[in-house]
């Protein structure tokens, strides 16, 4: 179908498409016309969802995602706030209000009832380029739907604010228990500390006495070595007067020694003397030789004391060294002792320690959660109220005419394009060619004479229409 075939059929089908553009429009207009007067109330709040929190000093990051704006509108149009709304304005308590709602025979209870109905005629409207969300109510009454608009912005506020407190409450609530379950925990570190603190003696915490009795142990090692070198050099002196005794230099050299060996000495050149002078019975010879057996007596017997002495030194120092490397043991076992007391003292503090931090970082979020429980700051602020609106915004009678005229031109012309589907007619050349297949030769065009009926023109006028293609 080409545009001049388009162009014939609404010419032969015109009497029809305007018919049904004029019904259309006759009964688009009734309609607007039957319809009762709505008025509608629009208030805006302003979500502040870019700011710092107050309490916190943090920002607020789950409020920057895409999501935020499209949940904040699905809780306004939610049955919970509805249910609130219901409940703040006193619907359910109407008389009218159960009367239509017995008469309806509706199910459930009239506050599901009533939200429902309010949802219905809610319209929640977010800006593009703002955090400005506009809720708008269309209602038969301007101040009804002014009061409905203004307590659907009311009661969002209000469960904005319970929804961010009801989790800060169980949020307290759980780091209360945990608060006092690690309380106990540090009263019982304590308590272990204090037991191992006096079993062990511990009065100070710090490590100056584990750092006297090292040095302590340092220096018995020191006075060790020392005494077992005296020890060394006195046996060797012991076993050296024990062999020869006046080869010794202990015994060489003591002074006794020393003057018994020159009585000695006297003696002996006193008696070779007399030996020399008289026989063996003589008595100065008798006398002399005993007195030389005397003084060698003597000699032999400070000898003997000497060499004693000598052992008797050697026997000191060993026991002295046995006495430091005793001493040594037990300072060693001491030092020992403190250093594994020291270590589990350690233990003990870190598990203090621990169990102290715990309790501070759960006494901090308790605090802060307590905070935020008792907090009825909300992040929704109340830019315009909704007032009562003059002017009623439905129905359009101007723009459901002009939708009508839409609507029946479009139906004139498919009812039109319908009835030539239905019955085609011939109405050009170019139909028979298609209909047909014949090629056409000429066509003759009918338009009423001008001339009177009976003249010679009028006769004449079929044959000057005829034209040959």
């Amino acid at each position: 179908m080409n545009v001049q075939q388009f162009l014939l059929i609404l010419l032969a089908r015109k009497k029809i498409i305007l018919a049904t553009l004029f019904v259309t429009v006759v009964l688009a207009l009734g309609f607007s016309l039957v319809q009762n007067k709505t008025y509608k109330a629009t208030a805006s709040v302003l979500l502040n969802y870019k700011g710092v929190d107050p309490l916190t000093g943090l920002t607020m990051p789950g409020q920057l995602l895409p999501g935020y704006m499209a949940t904040q509108i699905d809780i306004i149009s939610s049955k919970n706030v509805a249910l609130r709304v219901v409940d703040a304005l006193r619907l359910a308590n109407s008389p009218a209000v159960q009367q239509q709602f017995a008469e309806g025979g509706g199910k459930g209870s009239v506050r599901d009832w009533l939200a429902d109905l309010l949802l219905k005629k809610l319209e929640i409207v977010p800006s593009r380029e703002s955090s400005v969300v506009e809720i708008s109510f269309k209602g038969a009454d301007p101040a009804f739907a002014a009061a409905v608009a203004n307590a659907f912005a009311d009661e969002y506020q209000k469960i904005s604010v319970q929804l961010k407190t009801e989790p800060a409450k169980k949020a307290s609530s759980y780091f209360n228990e945990q608060t006092k379950q690690l309380r106990d925990n540090v009263e019982a570190a304590q308590a272990r500390l204090s037991k191992y603190q006096q079993e062990k003696g511990i009065v100070s915490l710090d490590n100056n006495r584990v750092d006297v009795e090292l040095s302590r142990l340092n220096e018995l090692s020191s006075q060790l070595v020392a005494a077992q070198s005296a020890t060394m050099e006195a046996n060797s002196r012991q076993a050296g007067a024990s062999g020869s005794a006046l080869a010794s230099p202990d015994v060489a050299n003591n002074a006794l020694i020393q003057t018994m060996r020159a009585n000695l000495a006297v003696a002996e050149g006193k008696f070779a003397d007399t030996a020399q002078r008289f026989g063996r019975n003589h008595p100065q010879y008798q006398a002399a030789k005993a007195e030389l057996d005397k003084v060698r007596a003597e000699f032999n017997a400070a000898t003997g004391t000497v060499t004693r002495s000598v052992g008797a030194n050697a026997q000191v120092y060993r026991q002295r060294e046995a006495d430091l490397r005793k001493a040594v043991d037990e300072q060693k076992a001491k030092v020992l002792e403190l250093n594994r007391a020291r270590d589990e003292l350690g233990v003990l503090l870190k598990d203090l320690d621990s169990a102290q931090r715990a309790f501070d970082a759960a006494s901090q979020r308790f605090s802060q959660t307590r905070i935020e429980a008792q907090s009825e700051q909300s992040d929704i602020s109340l830019l315009n109220p909704a007032v009562a609106p003059t002017e009623p915004s439905g129905p359009r009678v101007l723009l459901n005419t002009l939708v009508g005229f839409l609507a029946g031109t479009i139906l004139g012309l498919g009812l039109a394009l319908l009835l030539e589907l239905l019955n085609r007619p011939v109405r050009s050349a170019s139909d028979v060619k298609d209909m047909l297949g014949i090629p056409v030769l000429g066509t003759i065009e009918w338009k009423s004479p001008r001339a009177k009926a009976g003249g010679i023109r009028a006769l004449m006028a079929p044959r000057r229409l005829l034209r040959l293609n």
